[in-house]
């Protein structure tokens, strides 16, 4: 079978299931993946005929489309900020979303950070707690220089995965196991007392928006890492903000992606927790996805 042949092999199969656009842009990437072939290549060269391996691997990734199972975990890879991520069915596949927070935070501070010194006591310190894949955490230390990052995490296997994709990203995270429930009033930690910055993107969606969702992410991407329950939707953000007031520094900086539904609750539970100048922001789609407060001192 050559290139041709699987793409028309492609759209009979899946036309079912996906709108057409979807299915080449799958196909495309399905290409590139496990042949190492750009668009333009496929192009100019249809008629390459398949390997019997490689004949194998588009035929087993059609059988798993067909269950709604994520491009991204077929491959087992995603980008995201620019750069390659490792991710599986411990992790969530990173959103363009989650890519918009971390930019807020490079920009925000970026340039008071690259006109420090690269010494220990200016390095900005960061803790990113719910990690999971450690998009957020690994793209900061790649993105905004003099950084000290911290990355926590309550799965074991996602941290495994987190710590594998900061190997193959050429950083340094300290990776913590904790709950983020039951965060304790101090982490154990070799890092400054306290964090300049604290992000997360902790679980949001409530059970009543399940229905909002598409099979492909319900019956694939780990539940722990997504819902909430409807009674005490805000749950993460309160234990979360506690945390962060008592280990902010002055004048520091949290951040949150949040549910849309839900953005004028979580301001007024920041505020409520004594956060200051609280913004919310927008995604590209318009919807209330990201939250900015600082931390002042109770004196």
């Amino acid at each position: 079978m050559n290139l041709l042949q699987l793409k028309s092999l492609f759209i009979d199969e899946l036309t079912d299931i996906y709108p057409k656009d979807e299915i080449l842009s799958i196909y495309y990437l399905l290409i590139e993946g496990f042949l190492q072939l750009q668009k333009k290549e496929v192009f100019l060269e249809p008629t390459i005929e398949l390997s019997t391996q490689h004949l194998s691997q588009f035929k087993n990734s059609i059988a798993l489309l067909k269950q709604e199972k994520p491009i991204q975990y077929i491959l087992g890879n995603t980008e995201f900020c620019g750069f390659i991520f490792k991710v599986n069915e411990n992790v969530l596949i990173p959103r363009p979303e989650t890519e918009e927070l971390v930019n807020w935070i490079c920009s925000d501070r970026i340039s008071e950070i690259s006109n420090q010194k690269d010494t220990d006591s200016s390095r900005t310190s960061i803790l990113d707690i719910g990690t999971g894949s450690g998009c957020i955490a690994i793209s900061l230390a790649k993105k905004c220089p003099n950084t000290k990052i911290s990355a926590l995490d309550v799965s074991k296997n996602a941290l495994t995965t987190a710590k594998e994709n900061a190997k193959v990203n050429d950083v340094d995270i300290n990776f913590i196991e904790q709950d983020i429930v039951n965060l304790p009033r101090k982490l154990n930690t070799t890092l400054l007392k306290k964090y300049d910055i604290i992000v997360s993107n902790p679980p949001y969606v409530r059970e009543l928006e399940k229905e909002e969702m598409q099979n492909n992410v319900l019956q694939n991407e780990p539940h722990l890492a997504l819902f909430v329950d409807n009674d005490n939707p805000l749950l993460f953000y309160e234990k979360i903000a506690e945390f962060a007031k008592e280990n902010l520094t002055e004048n520091g900086l949290i951040y949150f992606e949040i549910n849309q539904y839900l953005a004028s609750e979580t301001a007024l539970l920041l505020e409520q927790k004594g956060f200051e100048m609280i913004e919310i922001r927008e995604d590209i789609y318009g919807n209330k996805r990201m939250l900015k407060a600082t931390n002042k001192s109770n004196l």
